[in-house]
């Protein structure tokens, strides 16, 4: 099989795949969404919200997304935002603008669920608020973006959730958010001292956005299970990373929902016997945004160390938020719980060519946790910030891999070092991203026909 793109992918019909990053997200999982819509008709956003950023490069053009499916960029592909993403209407019309700027159309390939649950102002503010209060305090903050993110999702789990389908409703919409402002401004006002949050202000801008985001809202559920019965490919695009999982990942430096495999049948509303191929995104080193434990990292802020080269070759600032993102090696402990519950089926292994220069690679291959050594990441972040990685030492490379898509075409120290990855975290890769381009992609087995 030819291991560039262009190769020719047969007729597959009704297969889905899901994407998920396998680390603390920024994987580059934007990207091979968009490549891999070549051969799917359909992309499918299950969880998250305007946390997430994907950014895709395009003929040399960059375009940042976070909200709609990295598939928008693929003309005549449909688009769908699932149950288990909160949503922020404001920022989405803002991002539907911005592609519309660009020449994209949208607003006819974009599918809502009705059941998503709204972010709406006073979820910024507690966001903000209570963050602001852990650093006043001197306690550990989450590192949270700040976009009312987890308040959302409180509210949806308390049942208290105003969702897109209240929209249609406007004397309903009002009744719920009364209750929500009574609740939510005594939190502000007297536990958080924060400023309260102004009713006619929120219900003016939610009744103003209804009238452009009601015509995209359907039965998304419905919707997919049709499109897969009449033979489409479906594609499920995760946001953030196993790693921040709120039930796998470095518990409590997590984000609010379920970022793993499995969460695309709830976040979507179909059977998990409708996903049939797991692709696991992985960078070829690690980052991570925000607070929490990292057994891996390094010093990336000085000049001359491997950590200072991934971050500055690899371009290593958050999509959303532009913050710095930590670096460090590649730990393939942490893989392998990533495989474990994400049921991997193969890997794509993005932003090799960041490696290109450094002459020696170190890769983490388990852990000392008190005295005794484990292969696999444990669970909570006290455990995992007491683990003292074990390092195994891998040649590097000084040839360039910038824009390769023939694997063998790669530096034969490259290939020894993505073969280790493949042997210890016992997960064979599929793909390798050789740059942000969608092009510079090497193809070992594609996923619509594996």
């Amino acid at each position: 099989m030819s291991t560039s793109q262009g190769q020719t992918v047969a007729a597959t019909k009704g297969r889905n795949v899901v994407v998920v990053g396998t680390q603390w997200g920024d994987e580059g999982k934007g990207k091979l969404v968009d490549w891999l819509t070549e051969t799917a008709t359909g992309v499918v956003r299950f969880q998250g919200g305007h946390n997430a950023g994907h950014t895709l490069v395009i003929n040399g053009v960059k375009t940042a997304l976070h909200l709609i499916p990295s598939g928008i960029m693929r003309p005549g592909v449909k688009c769908y935002i699932g149950n288990g993403v909160v949503l922020s209407a404001p920022k989405l019309l803002e991002e539907i603008a911005g592609l519309e700027k660009a020449g994209v159309e949208v607003r006819s390939r974009l599918r809502i669920s009705e059941a998503c649950p709204l972010i709406l102002p006073y979820h910024a503010a507690i966001d903000i608020a209570r963050e602001a209060a852990k650093e006043k305090a001197g306690t550990a903050k989450i590192g949270t973006t700040g976009r009312g993110i987890g308040p959302a999702y409180e509210d949806k789990i308390a049942r208290r959730a105003l969702r897109v389908q209240d929209l249609k409703h406007p004397e309903r919409f009002a009744t719920k958010l009364r209750e929500n402002l009574e609740l939510h401004n005594h939190v502000l006002t007297d536990i958080l001292h924060a400023p309260a949050v102004d009713y006619d202000t929120v219900y003016n801008e939610a009744m103003a956005y209804a009238k452009e985001i009601l015509p995209m809202v359907a039965d998304v559920s419905r919707e997919l299970n049709e499109a897969h019965k009449a033979g489409a490919n479906l594609l499920f695009e995760g946001a953030q990373g196993t790693l921040l999982d709120v039930d796998h990942g470095t518990y409590p430096f997590v984000t609010s929902s379920n970022c793993v495999a499995g969460n695309a049948a709830a976040g979507a509303g179909v059977g998990p016997g409708m996903l049939h191929y797991i692709l696991g995104i992985t960078k070829a080193y690690c980052t991570r945004v925000g607070g929490g434990p990292f057994p891996t990292e390094l010093e990336w802020e000085k000049e001359g160390t491997p950590g200072y080269h991934m971050a500055t070759v690899g371009a290593e600032k958050g999509t959303t938020t532009g913050r710095s993102r930590r670096c460090g090696w590649f730990d393939a402990a942490l893989l392998k719980r990533s495989a474990q519950v994400n049921g991997l089926t193969g890997l794509c292994i993005t932003k090799l060519d960041v490696l290109d220069g450094l002459t020696e690679l170190l890769l983490c291959v388990g852990y000392e946790l008190d005295g005794e050594t484990i292969d696999i990441l444990p669970m909570g972040a006290d455990e995992i910030s007491r683990c003292k990685p074990i390092y195994e030492t891998i040649p590097g490379w000084t040839d360039s891999t910038v824009g390769v898509t023939d694997y063998a075409k790669l530096p034969k120290a490259a290939q020894h070092y993505l073969s280790r990855i493949a042997d210890t975290t016992g997960v064979p890769i599929h793909m390798v991203s050789t740059s942000p381009d969608r092009d510079h992609t090497i193809l070992l087995t594609h996923p619509y026909i594996a």
